[in-house]
């Protein structure tokens, strides 16, 4: 098993390119199964050579257009919050960021995803193949990377060994979900055109019109299926219904807006779309666990 400390020197460079601010790194923290960083990146186009290792990038806002060459294709997508792009080892890539974006990086150890391969399934670990991923979304996965983020920002000492821990769950989805051996076929049979661009043009048409009523045949029109079909692989690649994301995403927008601007409750209640303040406040609490009010405090205070 891999004991060196695991540090930015050993990821693909673009952490270190100009334009990078970094928020919090892994690389003092003494982590050896992954690396992790934040930063806020601003647009850039390069190219870069492969490294053994797995590049996991979170967008952390969004939506923001990417475009991407991989050895066989290339693409354009247009990501939301929440989205991920993932290169496997061993694969150069060229990259075009189009706008500003805030991200979480991390890189997974290929001897932690071996290591995790031989435990869980037959024949030969060094037959697994991660496959690359473009603005797919991953609830399961998001959720492990927000854990990252969580332990990378507390920086106690002590993290080392639960970073091994998320690593070795992060490798344990990696194979279950992105990989030439994956369980879920039907993730993987899925219709590329709404696990990425449809699927982003949809969350994007939402986030567009946050401020006013718009139902399921609306948000389906965005990517010209169905509102059943829609709502089916819109589920499947999200976890969510098309309602349940769109009131996540007017909970996010209201979030900002308390802890951002002195404006009154009742005004950020109807620009996310909600019919009045008490409506938001409902929603809001259960989501957030706390009133718009005692949020907007604590957050200001």
């Amino acid at each position: 098993m891999e004991t060196q400390v695991f540090d930015v020197a050993q990821t693909h460079g673009i952490l270190v390119r100009e334009g990078i601010s970094a928020q919090t790194r892994s690389d003092a923290q003494g982590w050896r199964s992954l690396y992790a960083a934040t930063q806020h990146e601003q647009p850039y186009e390069a190219r870069f050579a492969s490294v053994r290792d797995h590049l996991i990038v979170l967008h952390l806002d969004g939506p923001v257009a990417i475009e991407r060459d991989l050895h066989h294709g290339s693409g354009r997508c247009l990501i939301p919050q929440g989205g991920v792009h993932m290169i496997p080892g061993g694969m150069d890539f060229r990259v075009k960021l189009c706008g500003a974006l805030s991200t979480l990086h991390l890189y997974v150890r290929d001897e932690v995803l071996r290591e995790i391969a031989a435990e869980c399934l037959p024949g030969d670990p060094a037959a697994l193949e991660l496959l690359p991923r473009f603005g797919d979304t991953d609830p399961m996965l998001e959720r492990l990377l927000h854990a990252v983020r969580d332990v990378l920002e507390d920086g106690h000492p002590a993290t080392a060994c639960y970073a091994d821990h998320l690593a070795r769950a992060v490798a344990a989805r990696l194979i279950r979900r992105h990989s030439n051996r994956a369980e879920h076929a039907p993730y993987e049979q899925a219709p590329r055109d709404l696990l990425g661009g449809e699927l982003a043009r949809a969350i994007a048409f939402m986030r567009a019109n946050l401020c006013r009523s718009i139902d399921l045949r609306d948000i389906a029109g965005a990517t010209r299926h169905s509102p059943g079909h829609f709502a089916r692989r819109f589920r499947q690649s999200t976890g969510l219904a098309p309602h349940q994301y769109l009131l996540r995403l007017r909970t996010e927008m209201a979030r900002h807006l308390l802890a951002e601007t002195g404006r009154p409750i009742a005004e950020i209640a109807f620009e996310c779309g909600f019919a009045n303040q008490e409506h938001l406040t409902r929603f809001f609490k259960r989501a957030v666990g706390a009133t718009p009010a005692a949020y907007r405090r604590q957050r200001q205070s």
